[in-house]
Parts: C-alpha cells; structure tokens; sequence
C-alpha cells in the first residue's frame, strides 16, 4: 500500500534511490491540528524506506526547524537531496522565520554521511531572492515571497551545481510573473544567483517543486500549480490545476512554460519521477483533494513516459487498469481511513 500516516498528513515529497532502496522524505504534521491547512505551518521532515515503492518503513525523522534565532526556526519546506564527490549527502530545503511570520522563504541545507541524521550546515540561508531579478516580499501583490522548492543536479559531464527554484520576477503582471528561479555554485556551499530560466506571463502566478528529468530521451520540466495561481485564462478553461509537466531542451536555455500540460490525475500535486525496479519512470506524488476533503497520503507509483509534445504521458503496462482507474481506488482508500 502507499505511505499513509493514521495520525498525519502527508504532503510534499522528494527522493534518493540507492542500492535497490529507495528514500523517500517528505513533509508530514498532526491530524491534531484539526485544520488541514494548519499543516504549512507545523511540518517536520520525515523519512521512509521502500524496495518496491509502494510498501514502505518509517525511519526516524531528517530535520526540524532550528532553535531561534535562524532563517528556518519558523518552518522547514520541500526541497531535494544530492551526494557531493566525496559521499557527503546534502539536504536543500525551504527555510522560513517566525520573526517574519514565515512569510520569506530561503535556502538552506544539511548534510549526512547516511541519509539517516542530518547536521544543518548553516543558520543563515545558503541562497535567497535577488531583488535584480525576482520579487520581494509585497503583501500588495503576493501573499509571501516565494524561494523554495530547491532542485539541486548537475548536468551530465559537468562539475557546477544547478539549483532551480520556485520564485516570482520582480517584473510583469502579478498574476502571472511565476518563473524558473535559477542559482549555481561549485562546491554545493557557495551559490550565485542567476537570472531566471523563463520570461514571467507565460500562464503561473507561481511554479513549484520543479524537477528536471530525462524521460525515455525527451527532457521535461516537472512542476504543479494550484488552481487559485493559475493565469486567468487557464482559469477560464476550466483548468483544475495539479501536476504539469513541460518539454525541453537539453540545457533548459529557452524554457517556455506556455505550452505545458496539466497531468490527468488531477487529484496528485507535488509530484516526482523515479524509476521502478525494471527501469522505467514511475510518478509518486501526494493525494490531495478528493470530494472536496484533503486527503495527505502519498500515491502508489504511476507508471509514465514522455512525449515530445505533451510531455509526461501515461505509460502502458501490461495487464494494467486504464488510466483514470486509480483516481477512483485512492478515493476508496482515503475514505477508509
């Protein structure tokens, strides 16, 4: 079964997959909040281990929020993990601070030698919004000032690290100024703050958890967007918001988030790609909105590949239900609960 939590909700996750296991780490909060909402603002870091991606142990958990004063002694968000040249494991994540009413967010990181416990490296963020290139905190514009969801990799063959993140330009409509954040460094500790990736106007008030993946030849941006942050058009249309995936280049130098496409299970948000035990890409992301109730447990693997045009499509399997099925059983499940 998928990682459910009788007494938490589950929401966004990110992943290592090494020597047949996989980790999965993921944001998770009481039930004892009563509001589901209230979660944005009491998360822990948790952790589970899987060889098959749908059964799944819970290990101790990675990180909390720092003791005050820090970036991240309000909330501790998404973010991803890398293994540097020497073996070291880095954790970034999404840092905010009570004394700004979790309303910035920055960058930090931690590090271990077993993905098991983890040392912050800093109390001061790693990398933060460049007000050249991206907006600052606004409240006459937009509700926080949006830093996080750091996906660190480096392209193939090359030694600087790549950071995209979900940020805003400081430019442009402010419905729809959600762009590529961008960051490099050399050595994972020291960043630099690029120009975004992508032009604001192209359909988002905001991007987030991006991933860059590969998928059976056809580089593809994966990303989700609440409906609420979605353009007026796509609004228009009827567009339910959720996961998105995009194609490509190779060298994400002329992202156009114009043509991207809404996944089908729109009941999934925050979503990432693994591969399965023969090889192939999976989609795991967290069961959101399901009759109009949250439900905060991770989905079992969906199997995918990539089309040139559409980007991330449902990938045949043999003897399997037809897509659209699982939507329902999920239902089934969250109502059991």
């Amino acid at each position: 079964m998928s990682l459910q939590l009788p007494d938490k909700w589950i929401w966004d996750s990110w992943y290592v997959q090494v020597d047949g296991v996989t980790h999965a780490f993921y944001l998770h909060a009481s039930k004892a909040l009563g509001d589901p909402d209230r979660r944005h603002r009491h998360p822990i870091v948790g952790h589970a281990v899987s060889t098959d991606l749908t059964n799944w142990t819970v290990v101790q958990d990675a990180i909390i929020i720092s003791d005050a004063p820090a970036f991240d002694d309000g909330t501790t968000w998404t973010g991803s993990v890398v293994r540097d040249d020497d073996g070291l494991w880095w954790m970034f994540y999404t840092g905010t601070s009570r004394a700004e009413d979790t309303m910035v967010q920055r960058v930090g990181a931690a590090t271990s030698s077993d993905l098991l416990s983890w040392t912050k490296v800093s109390t001061e963020p790693l990398v933060e919004a460049d007000p050249a290139y991206y907006e600052k905190l606004d409240l006459s514009v937009w509700h926080d000032e949006a830093w996080r969801d750091p996906w660190v990799f480096r392209f193939p063959g090359e030694s600087t690290w790549q950071m995209l993140i979900t940020a805003r330009s400081s430019s442009g409509d402010p419905r729809v100024r959600g762009v590529l954040g961008h960051a490099t460094s050399p050595d994972l500790r020291n960043w630099t703050v690029q120009p975004p990736l992508s032009q604001p106007g192209q359909g988002f008030g905001q991007l987030e958890v991006f991933q860059f993946e590969v998928v059976d030849g056809v580089p593809v941006l994966l990303f989700c967007c609440g409906v609420s942050e979605l353009s007026p058009e796509r609004q228009a249309s009827g567009e339910a918001g959720g996961v998105y995936s995009v194609p490509v280049d190779a060298r994400l130098e002329q992202v156009d988030f114009t043509g991207s496409v809404l996944f089908d299970r729109t009941d999934l948000y925050a979503s990432r790609l693994l591969r399965d035990a023969d090889g192939g890409w999976v989609l795991l992301g967290f069961i959101n909105i399901v009759d109009g109730e949250f439900v905060g447990t991770l989905s079992d693997p969906i199997p995918v590949t990539a089309d040139p045009v559409l980007g991330l499509v449902h990938r045949p399997v043999a003897g399997a239900a037809a897509p659209g099925t699982a939507v329902a059983d999920d239902a089934l499940a969250a109502a059991a609960l």
